[in-house]
């Protein structure tokens, strides 16, 4: 099958999910598994190596949230993953606040990744630095926000972020260049505050 003949059948098939049919979630799966797998790939590699589970756990804890959510009207693939990279980001994010509490005497949740993903904790306060100015750049404007999960978590190219978010690809790669400016002062301001 050809991309777009595979993106088509993707989209065909989220749409009848989202409509309520749970038989298209199994022909789905293998159609999307490649690409949530090399999102996952590309949040695993800012964390610590030498754990062989930590992206098939990180896919099937984000598929058990897909799947559990109530049902999405998908407009897209591109929609798809984007929400899929979000969910991704927020399940290592609430993991690395887990993981502070913990240290800090506050208990925490045991979280059922736990034995799989393990991050270090300089790499855990930077996510939740970076989750933290996300955030706040959110506030001041969703769509650069949107944009940079898109293209940074979603792995999304600047053309796929532009469908996606139905604006230029011009306006992408300004809303790129923008965020990640924004991002790198937030990022260096929280570090300095700390020491």
């Amino acid at each position: 099958m050809d991309a777009s003949g595979g993106s088509r059948a993707v989209s065909l098939l989220l749409r009848q999910w989202g409509a309520g049919d749970q038989s298209s979630l199994n022909e789905l799966i293998p159609l999307v598994e490649a690409e949530l797998r090399q999102i996952a790939k590309r949040y695993m590699r800012a964390e610590q190596r030498g754990h062989t589970l930590q992206t098939t756990a990180l896919i099937h804890e984000a598929y058990i949230r897909l799947v559990r959510q109530d049902p999405i009207q998908y407009q897209d693939r591109f929609h798809f993953f984007a929400i899929a990279a979000r969910l991704m980001r927020q399940i290592l994010v609430d993991h690395a606040r887990r993981s502070r509490r913990a240290k800090r005497g506050g208990g925490g949740d045991v979280l059922p990744l736990e034995e799989a993903l393990y991050l270090s904790s300089a790499r855990s306060s930077h996510l939740i630095d970076l989750d933290d100015a996300l955030l706040r750049l959110a506030e001041l404007d969703a769509r650069k926000a949107r944009v940079v999960e898109l293209r940074y978590f979603g792995g999304l190219n600047v053309e796929e972020t532009a469908q996606a978010l139905q604006v230029s690809p011009n306006t992408v790669i300004r809303d790129w260049a923008l965020s990640k400016a924004w991002l790198k002062r937030e990022m260096e301001s929280a570090a300095h505050e700390k020491h």
